[in-house]
């Protein structure tokens, strides 16, 4: 890959993951819950489900699901299905009492959190559709298509590393601010409506027809 390709991809990676959405919401609502070292987990879920779009679009299925109305849909409403079980699960996760600081804190396990975050990047269907559009304008046809895939797919997941580390830091800073059971809970009820709103604009997604 010519690095003046390379580095229009670096600015359209660091656009699209700073772009707010599910991803973002899940980090900011793990670092939040369980800190940003535990939390963090959340990401490294992320970013396998974002692999495993990227070896889809690479692999041309991709192009099957996005001509799918059958499959599209059936990502699309399990996608909503999930983020609205994480809002019901934010919503009504207990509070802790943090006004000292040695109080203790949730534990997620590593795998829940992990599978958490791939679930919810994996159930965007309109993601695949999206780098199915953007990855191949990117590509250059008469070099090696598995190499630049590959730099390409380093390149999103270390720039969404950065970003979800970010987000997730973010609400871990804002965990010690709310030191009453009270103000979490305000917290929580936030970030489950967020959830929904996430849950609805996913379904409003539409597949592009040919």
């Amino acid at each position: 890959m010519a690095l003046q390709t390379w580095l229009a991809f670096l600015v359209a990676c660091w656009v699209i993951s700073l772009s707010p959405g599910a991803g973002a919401i899940a980090s900011m609502s793990s670092g939040l819950q369980y800190g940003f070292w535990r939390g963090y987990w959340n990401a490294l879920g992320l970013q396998l489900g974002l692999a495993l779009q990227i070896a889809i679009v690479a692999a041309g299925v991709g192009a099957i699901l996005a001509a799918s109305a059958l499959a599209f849909s059936l990502i699309k409403w399990f996608g909503v299905g999930y983020l609205v079980y994480l809002a019901v699960k934010q919503w009504r996760a207990l509070p802790s009492d943090l006004a000292t600081d040695d109080a203790p804190r949730p534990i997620g396990r590593p795998l829940s959190l992990v599978l958490r975050g791939f679930l919810v990047n994996f159930s965007n269907p309109k993601a695949i559709v999206f780098m199915l559009a953007v990855l191949p304008q990117f590509i250059d046809p008469h070099a090696p298509l598995v190499k630049q895939y590959l730099v390409m797919g380093v390149t999103m997941i270390t720039v969404d590393l950065i970003v979800m580390a970010g987000y997730t830091g973010l609400a871990a800073r804002v965990l010690r601010l709310l030191r009453t059971p009270g103000q979490q809970r305000l917290m929580n009820r936030s970030f489950a409506a967020l959830f929904v709103g996430a849950a609805a604009l996913l379904a409003t997604v539409r597949r592009t027809s040919a």
